[in-house]
């Protein structure tokens, strides 16, 4: 079997592993399903109401920005399992079978991309109860949701390399989380960046997250306010799936080169 085949095949194992622990604390499903439920209830009914921007249906203004909040956050779940395995001794138990090195990085970030989808599922049910709707036909919003499931995907590459820079499970939650804020709020996720200070604007509509959410906008139909003007309001799917590949292209190596070095410590 040749290396990359190995690879996958190894990483498809693990990442059973990690889905079997999902079933077995559904705990883990339930409160990751429920935190973004109530940010898409919490905006839409509580929040929402305050936050007035004309011609535009708030409500589907919001939910892409709570879509890629939620697999932005999610991310942070790679991280914490890879500390966890790391603390445990797992990952040492791996490096002793005969088996792909790759194989646990793979099987973690599979894993994590298919909780996220479950998730976004649950969310999207939740959106259409509060309002939300697509309106530019099937093939766009599955591109829709390729880019969402795609940057998702990337974030666990930047949170394998946190979670295995780490010593223990407790730091990787804080540590996997506590950047996350700052790059989803100071964005469009929530309001246009017009009403930000001139630089902080430049900052947010140069942001990857107002990459993916603008790209989901355009995608879904959920539009109605003028975009931002320059590259990133101008061409948001081309702009998002460039941060996709950066990211990947970036975090991947960088996450296995430190796995080497983690596992043998």
């Amino acid at each position: 079997m040749n290396p990359v085949a190995m690879a996958l095949t190894d990483g498809w194992v693990v990442a059973k592993r990690n889905l079997i622990k999902f079933r077995r604390i559904p705990d883990l499903v339930i409160f990751s399903t429920i935190q973004p439920i109530m940010f898409v209830l919490l905006f839409a009914y509580v929040f929402g109401g305050a936050i007035k921007i004309e011609g535009v249906n708030y409500k589907e203004y919001l939910m892409a920005g709570i879509f890629t909040q939620t697999v932005a956050f999610g991310a942070a779940i790679t991280a914490i399992g890879l500390a966890e395995d790391l603390q445990k001794g797992t990952i040492d138990r791996f490096r002793s079978l005969p088996m792909s090195r790759a194989a646990v990085l793979i099987g973690r970030t599979t894993s994590d991309l298919l909780n996220n989808v479950f998730v976004v599922l649950v969310m999207s049910l939740c959106g259409l109860i509060v309002g939300w709707r697509i309106h530019d036909g099937f093939l766009r919003a599955i591109a829709g949701f390729a880019i969402l499931f795609g940057f998702g995907y990337a974030m666990s590459w930047v949170s394998a390399l946190i979670g295995l820079s780490v010593k223990s499970v407790e730091v990787a939650q804080s540590a996997g989380f506590i950047w996350m804020f700052p790059l989803t709020f100071l964005s469009n996720a929530f309001i246009p960046t017009g009403s930000l200070p001139k630089v902080l604007q430049y900052v947010a509509d140069w942001n990857p997250i107002s990459s993916i959410v603008l790209a989901l906008r355009a995608l879904w139909g959920n539009t109605g306010l003028k975009r931002p003007p320059g590259y990133p309001g101008e061409h948001p799917v081309l702009l998002a799936v460039g941060w996709i590949l950066l990211i990947l292209v970036v975090f991947v190596p960088l996450s296995i080169r430190k796995y080497r070095q983690s596992a043998s410590r």
